[in-house]
């Protein structure tokens, strides 16, 4: 389960990356987490593929959908996903995932990314 979780981590860092990039260091600091963890784990699948999804998933289904059912439960007090359909439990417990390490994620990348490529720009200058 471990592996999983720092592949998703490493997805986050990689996006936020590519965000803090496209518009910049300064617009990036400002962004709302929550905003950006609607954009990287709300508006495209992590996995597209009903096979795909259950090598994913592997020997790690059923503890994925344990945090799922938790996290729905606690949420919205019932669960809403489709656990017959292996690429939606693996997209929601990407989503769940997402909550749970977005935050550390952005201040890495704003401490160890952003810093690095600002301190680069003012050498350039």
């Amino acid at each position: 389960m471990k592996n999983k979780e720092q592949e998703i981590k490493e997805f986050c860092i990689e996006r936020l990356k590519e965000i803090a990039d496209y518009c910049g260091a300064e617009d990036f600091k400002d962004y709302d987490v929550s905003e950006l963890h609607n954009e990287i784990f709300n508006t495209d699948y992590y996995i597209v593929g009903r096979y795909q999804a259950k090598e994913w998933l592997g020997t790690d289904a059923f503890d994925c959908i344990a945090e799922i059912q938790e996290y729905e439960n606690l949420h919205f007090g019932e669960c809403h996903t489709d656990f017959s359909e292996p690429e939606h439990v693996v997209n929601m417990f990407v989503y769940v995932k997402g909550y749970e390490i977005i935050d550390e994620c952005f201040n890495d990348v704003c401490e160890n990314y952003l810093d690095d490529q600002l301190n680069l720009l003012e050498e350039a200058s």
